[in-house]
């Protein structure tokens, strides 16, 4: 529910404009006022689901969450509309933040817990990819205001299952890291981040470099601080692990690269060849149902036998090839020639990658700090789709308009920015790999020996060490 809320909204923007009244830059931040918050607040939710308990965390997540899109769904004015899509994001933040720290407490055995995380990938994946198809269908058969409401029915059963299946876990208490400036300016650091990235075309180069450096200050103060304070918010030993600083690094270069795809891939659709909002949706579902099969049915199976750092190299591999077909589109394309064979690799290479990298992120982490390991995969995940729609985009436009102004007809001259979008999102997944090679490169002692099929190439993750309590009560 939460994943596919970041994607719905975009196929439905021109009639929330349109029944709105909003100006285009007023319109972005009903995607932006989401992102800040969500962005923003996921490495506090994190650090606080160990405090407070990740179960606590997670439940008043969904609570807010399915409240605020009942807000969304009423919305009459701009005002209303953005105000609860920042609520949205404050749920949202809750409820991701700690997931990945609750199933390696739940799925403590190595092969189980490749399980669990090819599981909730595919999910999160399918989630990502049927938001768009899912904003065109409710807003040409019913109206925009659905693509929130529907997030009610969800959202409760979500909640009074969560109730009932899930173990309670008490958390080390707030005494153990309440540190209030500290979240102060973590919290203002990623806000003002995000929101110098998806405003960056807006702002122009100079705000653009102030507000960066401003952001980078914050995070230099936040550091300090936590070097000096006697109960950190963040322990900054986590960044030590090689693994989970390498995983997250490469996370930010995979994610940057497949957000440009989903966002371009549906301005090509509608703008070049012309699809209307649902057959825009539908052409999208290869990729999900390509996802969902082979995270459930292989991606399991390849990191046990290959292990994790052999399937994302593999899958990074694919998203390259994919993005670099793509990078061939042309003003006359077609879809079954030019566009499925790239989506096809996308999405194998999504599914090898994606439980790749969440595994490899997680085993950094010790079991006390796995809700800020959890809250701290989120934030990439965030700042690399930011930071790639933000660039590809700001490119492709360019690119586009200078083509008008020497003549070229629309259409040619939209193909070419998008063309260029591709291109450069080929060279940020090859950087993915790049970085990949360097830094998760497993370790081998003197005398080590290779294991049949590279099954002890990484040790289970940390925070899965021993059954947590809300494990075994859950068990």
């Amino acid at each position: 529910m939460t994943i596919i809320d970041g994607n719905i909204v975009t196929v439905a923007m021109p009639a929330i404009q349109s029944d709105l009244g909003f100006s285009a830059p007023g319109l972005a931040w009903v995607v932006n006022a989401y992102l800040i918050a969500f962005g923003g607040l996921l490495l506090l939710a994190g650090r606080l689901g160990d405090l407070i308990g990740r179960k606590r965390m997670f439940v008043s997540g969904l609570a807010v969450f399915t409240a605020a899109s009942v807000l969304c769904g009423v919305a009459t004015d701009q005002g209303l509309l953005i105000a609860a899509r920042a609520v949205q994001g404050v749920g949202g933040a809750m409820t991701s933040a700690v997931v990945l720290g609750m199933l390696v407490a739940l799925f403590p055995e190595p092969r189980e817990q490749a399980k669990a995380i090819a599981v909730f990938s595919a999910v999160g994946a399918a989630g990502g990819a049927l938001g768009t198809f899912l904003g065109g269908a409710l807003t040409e058969a019913l109206n925009w205001h659905w693509i929130f409401l529907i997030n009610l029915p969800i959202g409760a059963v979500a909640l009074v299952t969560a109730v009932r299946v899930l173990g309670n876990d008490r958390g080390t208490g707030l005494a153990e890291g309440a540190d209030y400036p500290g979240a102060a300016l973590i919290t203002g650091a990623l806000m003002l981040t995000v929101y110098t990235i998806v405003g960056s075309a807006e702002h122009g180069t100079p705000t653009t470099l102030a507000l960066a450096a401003l952001s980078l200050t914050l995070f230099a103060a936040f550091a300090v601080r936590q070097t000096r304070t006697a109960r950190p918010l963040l322990r900054l030993r986590v960044f030590r692990s090689r693994t989970l600083t390498g995983a997250n690094a490469v996370q930010i270069l995979m994610i940057a690269g497949m957000y440009g795809f989903q966002y371009i891939g549906a301005l090509y659709f509608q703008r070049v060849l012309g699809y209307g909002e649902l057959k825009t949706g539908f052409a999208f579902l290869p990729a999900p149902v390509a996802i969902g099969v082979l995270m459930v049915g292989l991606s399991a199976r390849l990191i046990g036998r290959f292990g994790p750092y052999r399937s994302l190299l593999a899958g990074l591999v694919l998203i390259t090839a994919g993005l670099a077909l793509l990078g061939r589109l042309p003003a006359d394309g077609s879809y079954v020639v030019d566009v499925l064979p790239a989506m096809l690799l996308l999405g194998a290479g999504f599914a090898a990658a994606m439980p790749a990298v969440t595994g490899l992120a997680m085993s950094g982490a010790r079991p006390e700090d796995s809700g800020l390991a959890s809250g701290l995969f989120n934030t990439t995940q965030v700042v690399g789709g930011s930071l790639g729609l933000a660039i590809l985009t700001t490119l492709a436009a360019g690119r586009t308009e200078g083509l008008l102004a020497d003549g070229e007809q629309a259409v040619a001259a939209t193909a070419d920015g998008y063309r260029l979008a591709f291109w450069v999102a080929t060279g940020i997944a090859a950087a993915g790999i790049a970085l990949a090679a360097t830094l998760l490169r497993p370790e081998r002692g003197p005398g080590a020996t290779v294991s049949a099929g590279q099954k002890q190439e990484h040790r289970a993750p940390a925070a899965a060490s021993a059954p947590a309590p809300a494990a075994r009560t859950a068990d």
